[in-house]
């Protein structure tokens, strides 16, 4: 399995300068490639006072008619969506045959980049199988809330998907944050942020791939790239038979009070 993110700039409420900006990028994926990710919002960056003009429906149609030209499955980041009224920052999954697998709307709002006052939380699950294999994807904040990604991994997760706007002034923690799901998962850990700025934050890009011990297998830094990483599945199921953690949980115990 290959997969490819893609940390770019994103355009501040210029959703066709973005689309044309990720139009490009996949014009010139390496052959190995079978998985793409994109990072958060990356169709309208945080311009989120202006998303009843942004939405863009289409850009599922979008997504899918690429998925199907260039035979890869697309971890689509998370674009702005409308139900009934609501905005919610959504996680696409698109397989290769252009078909949608998976919706997960951001549970966790981010206050410190005004969230809550435009977005409502999501409620569903961030896991979903592709192509035979159980895997995940959370949006940005969400890393901060072990418990939840505890509760996306127990369904067997052998690859988390992390696609964020991350600010450059907090990248330690967004390092630190994602090799400590790695290992407390035994699990990839495949997480793609943007860089450049918008009218409030600059954003610190490094874009990462770890492995299920908690290496870093490939990581960007705080311009535009792309990163290609092969991950090998079956380390998975060693890493997790060498040290069983799914097996001594102790999950009665673990409550609060």
């Amino acid at each position: 399995m290959h997969v490819h993110c893609l940390q770019i700039d994103i355009a501040f409420g210029d959703v066709e300068k973005n689309i044309t900006k990720v139009k490009q990028l996949m014009a010139t994926l390496p052959e190995e490639v079978d998985t793409v990710i994109l990072p958060e919002l990356w169709t309208t960056g945080y311009a989120l006072d202006a998303l009843s003009q942004l939405v863009t429906p289409e850009i599922f149609d979008t997504l899918k008619r690429l998925a199907k030209q260039y035979h890869v499955d697309f971890i689509a980041g998370s674009v702005a969506t409308e139900t009934e009224g609501q905005f919610f920052n959504t996680f696409v999954v698109i397989n290769k045959k252009g078909e949608l697998v998976h919706r997960y709307d951001k549970v966790h709002l981010f206050r410190l980049m005004d969230e809550e006052k435009y977005l409502a939380e999501g409620t569903g699950m961030g896991t979903f199988n592709l192509n035979g294999i159980e895997q995940a994807g959370v949006v940005c904040y969400d890393i901060r809330f072990p418990e939840w990604i505890k509760t996306q991994m127990l369904h067997q997760a052998k690859v988390l998907y992390v696609v964020a706007e991350w600010p450059k002034k907090r990248i330690d923690h967004w390092r630190t944050l994602l090799i400590a799901r790695a290992i407390e998962n035994q699990a990839y850990v495949v997480a793609c942020n943007r860089v450049g700025e918008d009218p409030a934050n600059v954003f610190g890009g490094h874009s990462m791939v770890i492995g299920p011990w908690g290496d870093i297998l490939a990581e960007a830094g705080e311009t535009e790239t792309t990163l290609t990483v092969a991950l090998d599945l079956t380390e998975v199921d060693r890493v997790r038979k060498n040290i069983p953690i799914y097996e001594d949980r102790r999950p009665n115990l673990y409550r609060y009070d």
